[in-house]
């Protein structure tokens, strides 16, 4: 049975945390928050490698603070390991060997600040294409409309978010059960046909994979690409994150 657009569910793409206080959806919405380089990656393989739970903070003095009391911490600036932290924001640093069953302080540039401005009172998905069925199946269940979050870099638009924005957009409008007359999700979408069959190659343009690769930090863009490498849902709940 086709649904009908009473019974459809909206998708709007907000392309930076700047604008969400901006956004149309109102009522009872899903946030998916997405950092695909590298936060939201990282986290969907440190959750699918067995974390106990991710506490996400927004500066590095609260991360500083929670490493002097004995959590272990992964943090980074502009792309960069800080000094006190245990690791980076390599999603390649996260074993099951190292972080399985443990509790991770996590601060990043971009992502973690994001998923503060978007937990106020919701839960947030965090998603990535190597866990884009999963999210997908998951809002299906929810039955709930659904904001995408764009990190984006610094409060400005990135590429590399909007083109999971548009795939992820794409996949929900293909199942029935959504329809958008968002703007933002139509441009995303567009993007995503462009990108989708080379999404490495499209990618080149975008200015966080030259920051990458002038940091010598940029191995992790095939992985970043993948689809489906993880079957995992990691959801935000105002403290922690935790799989869902």
């Amino acid at each position: 049975m086709v649904a009908t657009v009473q019974d459809t569910r909206t998708v709007e793409v907000c392309f930076s945390p700047k604008l969400f206080p901006d956004i149309v959806t109102t009522g009872e919405f899903v946030v998916v928050l997405t950092d695909v380089l590298r936060a939201s990656t990282t986290i969907v393989t440190a959750v699918g490698n067995g974390v106990g739970s991710i506490i996400p903070v927004a500066t590095h003095d609260e991360a500083r603070r929670l490493k002097a009391e004995g959590c272990l911490v992964a943090s980074e600036k502009d792309g960069v390991q800080v000094d006190f932290a245990d690791f980076g924001n390599s999603a390649f640093s996260f074993t099951r060997e190292a972080i399985g069953g443990r509790t991770l302080v996590y601060c990043t540039t971009n992502g973690t600040k994001a998923l503060h401005v978007a937990g106020s009172g919701r839960s947030v998905a965090v998603g990535a294409f190597i866990n884009i069925s999963a999210v997908t199946r998951w809002l299906l269940r929810q039955r709930k409309d659904v904001v995408v979050l764009c990190s984006g870099w610094k409060d400005k638009f990135c590429l590399e978010d909007a083109l999971f924005a548009g795939a992820l957009a794409t996949r929900l409008l293909a199942t029935g059960e959504f329809r958008t007359e968002c703007d933002s999700a139509h441009a995303a979408m567009d993007l995503w046909s462009l990108a989708e069959d080379d999404p490495l190659a499209y990618v080149e343009k975008a200015a966080q994979r030259h920051r990458l690769r002038r940091l010598g930090l940029d191995d992790v863009l095939p992985y970043s690409f993948e689809h489906d490498l993880a079957d995992v849902v990691p959801v935000f709940d105002g403290r922690a994150i935790r799989g869902a």
